[in-house]
């Protein structure tokens, strides 16, 4: 796992925009993971200015999100769908179908579930796979306790009563990369837990240590409660040029 200390928000957001175009760039007809919420939209802003400014091109590229809402079509205004549609879908030039979002209106929950997992393998699996962290150290919708051997299924949030269909932790392990954003100081606990805690269901994001290859991009604050943040300045200080080649950072 590179843990990458960055001097602002900014930087993370920019940072992870750079390593996805990167990617697209290298290879056209990439897989990509896809996450919402407010850690991903400058991701998605920074990704349309490169595609209206710079012609990054997503022509060719297949897109899989990590979770969706039960119960609510695709055009409504809570539907994940929804988000990454205003965000980012309409601004660039994905064609329509290689965009993929579990269905939320399914008749048949548990299938959709399976044919997602099976689109996902039938496409090449995911190359890049874009992840945030929540407080408690969630990812996608696994919340504490999920399984870390979990697939795509329905899980319900709490508290609350709504329910989700969600990737699972284990369907998060098998892209190729991962890249993990995070900033300000209420996610300074989870980052911690997750990097230097130990492997557990109780934070899901720990998983992540099991993974060849993870980025985790953290801006001063996010990073302040890692015992070995000075460590890891190091490390990434002297990464060697054509590791940052490679990784876009």
């Amino acid at each position: 796992m590179e843990i990458v200390v960055l001097p602002s928000t900014r930087d993370v957001h920019a940072t992870a925009a750079r390593i996805v175009a990167a990617q697209v760039r290298a290879r056209p007809a990439t897989v990509l993971g896809l996450a919402t919420g407010v850690t991903q939209q400058s991701v998605y802003e920074e990704l349309v200015r490169l595609h209206r400014d710079d012609g990054l091109d997503f022509s060719a590229v297949t897109t899989f999100n990590l979770d969706e809402f039960i119960g609510v079509g695709r055009g409504h205004p809570d539907a994940l769908h929804h988000y990454m549609t205003e965000h980012f879908f309409r601004h660039v030039n994905l064609q329509a179908d290689h965009i993929h979002i579990p269905d939320g209106l399914a008749a048949d929950i548990d299938r959709e579930c399976r044919d997602y997992e099976a689109a996902i393998q039938t496409a090449g699996g995911i190359d890049l796979q874009l992840l945030g962290i929540g407080e408690d150290g969630h990812i996608g919708f696994n919340e504490p306790t999920s399984s870390l051997g979990s697939r795509t299924r329905m899980k319900t949030l709490v508290p609350g009563d709504r329910h989700v269909i969600t990737m699972g932790i284990a369907t998060i392990l098998q892209a190729r990369r991962c890249v993990m954003l995070a900033w300000g100081e209420r996610k300074q606990a989870a980052v911690a837990r997750m990097v230097e805690g130990p492997l557990t269901s109780m934070v899901p994001a720990s998983a992540l240590q099991l993974h060849p290859r993870v980025t985790v991009l953290v801006d001063e604050l996010a990073a302040a409660g890692l015992k070995l943040v000075d460590y890891y300045r190091e490390v990434h200080r002297n990464k060697p040029a054509w590791q940052r080649e490679r990784d876009g950072v």
